[in-house]
């Protein structure tokens, strides 16, 4: 069994080489909150009464896939983590909301502001960055207070 830290290690790697790569060969930031966003937005322009537009880029369309795929071949590869949520449905449910807002309202996500932004040392990202730290901080004080 691989020790945590390794394995985060590893993780870190990947996501920072998937985030070079497209940045050196598409010149796209990895935000996935942004390319997910986009490609509903393309998408959406397809339907019936949407505006016609763009198709969605094929790497956006492949990085998402990849993102997708990625945990059914790490356990395909003998990597098996048991995960425990112990929240409600509902919690869950307003929590997604929650960071849904907070990834639109904040122009970004972790892994583009954490990731990508802090990497090429953008002060918009940096300042993201310290918000939502400062953010998670308070949410687990106050989750331990209650």
């Amino acid at each position: 069994m691989t020790p945590d830290w390794i394995s985060g290690l590893l993780g870190g790697a990947l996501i920072g080489a998937a985030s070079g790569l497209l940045l050196l060969g598409a010149g796209r930031i990895a935000g996935v909150s942004g390319m997910v966003g986009g490609l509903i937005e393309d998408l959406a322009r397809g339907l019936p009464g949407g505006r016609a537009g763009r198709r969605p880029s094929a790497e956006t369309a492949l990085f998402l896939l990849g993102l997708t795929l990625a945990p059914a071949l790490y356990l395909s590869l003998g990597g098996i983590r048991e995960i425990v949520v112990e929240a409600s449905a509902p919690t869950l449910i307003v929590s997604g909301l929650l960071v849904g807002f907070g990834t639109r309202l904040g122009s970004g996500c972790t892994s583009g502001h954490g990731v990508c932004g802090a990497a090429r040392l953008s002060r918009r990202s940096l300042a993201a960055m310290g918000v939502f730290m400062a953010a998670a901080v308070a949410t687990v004080a106050l989750g331990r207070l209650v």
